[in-house]
């Protein structure tokens, strides 16, 4: 029985394909839609996180495992992304304003926990590259969107002077976040120029000292969580932070069975408030979306 007024009409929502439409003739449904949209649940004690990642568009990463424009296609990856978000125990969505918006507009977002990504400036193989610009969401966007905080990328690259205006920049989001009580998802590597491109140091030492950057930027870390990749020795590396922390899936693997088992390690550790997981759901090797995500949520 409906729960209506009489009379009521219900707009149904809208397909990938009535998209451009939308944005072309009622732009003004995206900001409706944005504040119509039911909110997550922050978690209780205890409670680890499932959210799914599709921010690397928009530095113009396109490629998943061995196609190197596996995410060119928006309405591919949109319909990846329904599929993903629809399997239960999948709790939050993190993206671009674009892919948010999108997804908001096709109710794929109700009732979820959604993180914006803020600085997308830092281009692969671009001179710039460690001088990783905020290009996406602001502080001000994100609560404007009714989003539950930012998610910012902090590449510390000790050989390449572009870092230092992006550890100035990702401070001052900090603290832009933590005055509206909105939190600063960071995620920091300790990186070097190999051939003209940012490359990942991914040894537990490396990933300690990027952590210790990390959780020190701004004036209060009250409102930080960390967003890490999954290395050797996890005890040891999540104990360099009393700051909670989601683990990142990276690239993706041709050994699914290999990376769970990372994750899964690295879960036990205390401080670890999930996953956050783009890629290697998105584009499994085999193809099935639900089954990767399933596994991954069994893991919680």
């Amino acid at each position: 029985m409906s729960g209506g007024s009489p009379g009521a009409t219900i707009t149904p929502r809208p397909a990938i394909a009535d998209l451009p439409q939308i944005r072309a003739h009622h732009p003004e449904r995206i900001a409706a839609s944005l504040a119509a949209r039911t909110p997550g649940q922050r978690p209780t004690t205890g409670e680890q996180l499932m959210i799914i990642a599709a921010d690397h568009p928009a530095r113009g990463s396109l490629g998943a495992g061995p196609d190197a424009m596996a995410m060119a296609d928006r309405t591919d990856l949109l319909g990846r992304c329904l599929e993903a978000l629809a399997r239960p125990g999948v709790d939050g969505f993190l993206g671009t304003a674009d892919l948010i918006e999108d997804l908001t507009l096709l109710g794929a977002l109700e009732g979820k926990l959604v993180f914006g990504s803020m600085n997308r400036g830092g281009l692969p193989g671009a001179v710039f590259e460690a001088d990783d610009r905020f290009t996406g969401y602001d502080a001000s966007g994100v609560a404007a969107a009714g989003l539950d905080g930012g998610k910012m990328l902090l590449r510390i690259a000790p050989d390449n002077a572009g870092t230092m205006h992006t550890i100035a920049a990702c401070a001052e989001a900090v603290n832009d976040l933590a005055e509206r009580e909105l939190t600063a998802m960071v995620e920091p590597f300790w990186s070097y120029t190999e051939h003209g491109r940012l490359r990942n140091d991914l040894s537990p030492d490396a990933v300690i000292r990027s952590i210790a950057v990390a959780a020190g930027l701004g004036r209060t870390s009250a409102h930080t969580w960390l967003k890490l990749p999954a290395v050797p020795e996890p005890e040891r590396v999540m104990a360099a932070t009393t700051l909670p922390s989601l683990i990142l899936g990276g690239e993706v693997s041709d050994d699914p069975d290999a990376a769970l088992a990372t994750w899964e390690a690295t879960l036990a550790c205390p401080n670890v408030m999930g996953l956050v997981v783009g890629r290697s759901l998105l584009y499994p090797p085999d193809g099935d979306v639900a089954a990767a995500v399933d596994a991954a949520v069994g893991l919680l």
